[in-house]
């Protein structure tokens, strides 16, 4: 589903990524760590297609993602329906005037129906339990319920992969407690899942395989 072949990337000549090399199948969840500045969130960048390998190449279900094929509006268009982002920040994901605008916006941009974007609206409201927020404004709710409309954003797009940037960062016990279960929950549906995290625990609440970026920016992969 997911092919790294000897990635590299610089900033300003520095490295950041060397000779990254994985696969990731269908249904697969991936934990990602490191130390801070190890190219964890630049690895994520990629993976959702905002920037590209200087060297080697990245194969989403066997097409190479580059800069010119997601200039093809259409492929980008699609490629964004398959792979959810949620930002470790959900402000900078936020940005209609209500939470239920917010959550239409994808949906809408994917060209549905208007019944079969308020059903989708709806159904991620009622799941996350977020109905009585729909009109309020998002840059008024609290981290946890910022985190929850960011998921419910990606939620009505319905993508197979799922990507996560520190899930957990700034969220109170009961809605870390909330997250790793919903990140079960999208386990259970079969979903993709790759999380960049710091918490050791989420490794043996998701029995997944682990991706370690060392601080020399190399790759060292446990299953």
């Amino acid at each position: 589903m997911i092919r790294f072949v000897d990635v590299c990337y610089a900033y300003e000549g520095e490295p950041v990524l060397r000779h990254i090399n994985f696969t990731i199948a269908k249904g697969d969840t991936v934990l990602l760590r490191g130390p801070n500045g190890a190219g964890k969130s630049t690895l994520l960048r990629m993976l959702n297609g905002l920037i590209y390998p200087e060297l080697g190449t990245y194969q989403f279900l066997g097409t190479e993602i580059t800069a010119g094929r997601m200039r093809d509006h259409r492929y980008s268009k699609w490629f964004h329906q398959q792979v959810g982002f949620v930002w470790q920040n959900p402000d900078a994901q936020l940005f209609c005037g209500s939470v239920a605008e917010e959550l239409a916006f994808g949906p809408e941009q994917m060209g549905l129906a208007p019944a079969e974007i308020k059903r989708r609206v709806d159904d991620a409201l009622e799941l996350l339990e977020l109905g009585h927020l729909r009109r309020r404004a998002p840059y008024t709710l609290s981290g946890g319920e910022k985190k929850k409309a960011a998921i419910a954003a990606i939620l009505t797009m319905n993508p197979s992969i799922w990507v996560f940037d520190e899930p957990l960062s700034a969220l109170d016990e009961k809605a870390q407690a909330w997250l790793q279960e919903f990140l079960q929950a999208l386990q259970a549906a079969g979903k993709t899942l790759i999380v960049a995290t710091h918490d050791a625990g989420l490794a043996r609440t998701l029995a997944a395989r682990t991706f370690t970026l060392t601080a020399d920016h190399q790759l060292q992969t446990q299953a």
